[in-house]
């Protein structure tokens, strides 16, 4: 199993851990498949309330997709087989709150999950950046989830930059992206206590206004996101010039 999953009775709040600390939480075909299963379970499940997403360990929140998943692709760019675009929350038709919980580095396909998300509260080591144009790949349902959350200019900034920077805790809150930010050591501490507030409300009222959030941007969301498959298959270089780019990278980058 690379998924973990507590669930506190007495408050409602159930607590999702990315565990596979070794890959830097990256998500592999199981992962994604184990993801897609708990939120639709979360959907039946009325004792759960709200929920905390968080990665284990302090290095990695979560890096995207595990670069050794074997996905094979349809040879036409309308049939693009994703295995990320199932892993969120509202992908599932999940509407009960979800707090992610960012310990460490939240790079690329961590977006799909910070995207679906309510809110986000970092560890005051948290980094964020997206790795896609470094690497050969056109960053559109990362950038779009993003555009939902932050100024346009700051996720250009970041999809752009690639790996060359680094967005820190502290400026992710200053752009909104992050909504608190926390020493590490009360990481989880934060993001629970504020999932038991929200859990502790009539179920019917949160789900509500959950819905009536997401409904505020959803046209544009959906209208953009429909347009990604095409802009990925146009843009991508093709898997072997990407492998020479991720054998030959550098670690240098800065923070701001």
């Amino acid at each position: 199993m690379s998924l973990r999953t507590a669930f506190d009775k007495e408050t409602g709040v159930a607590v999702v851990t990315l565990d596979r600390p070794a890959r830097h939480n990256a998500i592999d075909q199981a992962t994604a498949d184990e993801l897609s299963t708990t939120w639709r379970e979360f959907r039946y499940d009325d004792t759960v309330r709200a929920v905390v997403l968080t990665g284990a360990g302090e290095k990695a929140f979560c890096t995207g997709i595990d670069r050794d998943t074997d996905v094979p692709q349809p040879g036409s760019p309308y049939s693009m087989d994703d295995p990320l675009l199932a892993v969120g929350p509202k992908a599932n038709d999940l509407w009960k709150p979800v707090i992610a919980a960012v310990n460490g580095m939240a790079c690329g396909g961590a977006f799909y999950l910070l995207g679906e998300s309510e809110f986000v509260i970092a560890a005051e080591h948290a980094t964020f950046f997206d790795p896609h144009t470094t690497y050969g790949m056109v960053s559109a349902y990362e950038a779009i989830l993003m555009a939902q959350r932050m100024p346009l200019g700051e996720v250009a900034r970041m999809s752009l930059m690639g790996t060359a920077e680094r967005v820190s805790a502290r400026r992710a809150y200053e752009t909104g992206l992050v909504s608190e930010v926390t020493e590490a050591a009360d990481l989880l501490a934060a993001a629970t206590r504020a999932a038991e507030v929200i859990a502790a409300c009539p179920t019917e009222p949160v789900q509500g206004t959950v819905r009536a959030l997401w409904s505020a941007k959803e046209a544009a969301r959906t209208q953009a996101l429909a347009q990604a498959p095409h802009l990925i298959a146009l843009g991508n270089l093709p898997p072997d010039r990407q492998a020479g780019l991720f054998t030959g990278r550098g670690s240098d980058f800065r923070t701001r």
